[in-house]
């Protein structure tokens, strides 16, 4: 896989035999990072992994002149892409019936608090990504990619212990900053 690092940066410099032969690469990765994702998402959505895959492949080919460090880099922009677009694709579902606020408590459903849950996550992992960039890699890499600890410190290029440490302070980051938000929701 260190090949990828390699055709990320050719790609960058403008090939498109590089281009090619890197989503050729990491196409099997993404189709993975998708259907671990929409195994997630509510029973009966519309998109499939498929399609998720190519939006994100759209998205990623346009933002071809970032600086892609490596490998890792690269699945964490991805899972990142793919997490807000789902998040995205949730809040503009056109088949949503509009209800009167007064109605609104006995109108959600079941699983409401997973899209609340993920808008939550995603807006405390943008904050997380400006003042500890390395917990936000972790958990992307951690939760949205399901890498094992092992796997998770390789891509990093991390220690073990280093990246298991980084791992339980940043869930607890979030845990303290999900905490406030989950109470004001059950209160209101």
């Amino acid at each position: 896989m260190g090949d990828i690092t390699q055709l990320l940066q050719k790609w960058r410099e403008g090939s498109r035999d590089a281009e090619n032969e890197l989503f050729t690469l990491v196409t099997p990765n993404l189709r993975r990072l998708a259907h671990y994702m929409m195994k997630s998402e509510r029973k009966g959505h519309t998109m499939q992994a498929t399609e998720l895959v190519d939006q994100i492949y759209f998205r990623l080919v346009r933002a071809r002149d970032r600086d892609w460090r490596n490998r890792a880099h690269f699945f964490a922009i991805a899972a990142r892409a793919m997490r807000r677009y789902l998040i995205d694709h949730a809040r503009g579902r056109p088949e949503v019936e509009i209800v009167a606020l007064e109605g609104i408590k006995s109108s959600l459903p079941a699983d409401s608090g997973k899209i609340d849950l993920a808008i939550t996550v995603d807006r405390l992992l943008d904050q997380l990504a400006e003042t500890k960039p390395e917990w936000c890699r972790i958990v992307e890499v951690k939760y949205f990619l399901g890498l094992t600890d092992d796997e998770a410190a390789d891509a990093l290029g991390m220690k073990l212990r280093t990246m298991q440490r980084m791992w339980l302070e940043a869930r607890q980051w979030l845990f303290d900053q999900a905490e406030p938000n989950r109470a004001k929701q059950s209160a209101g």
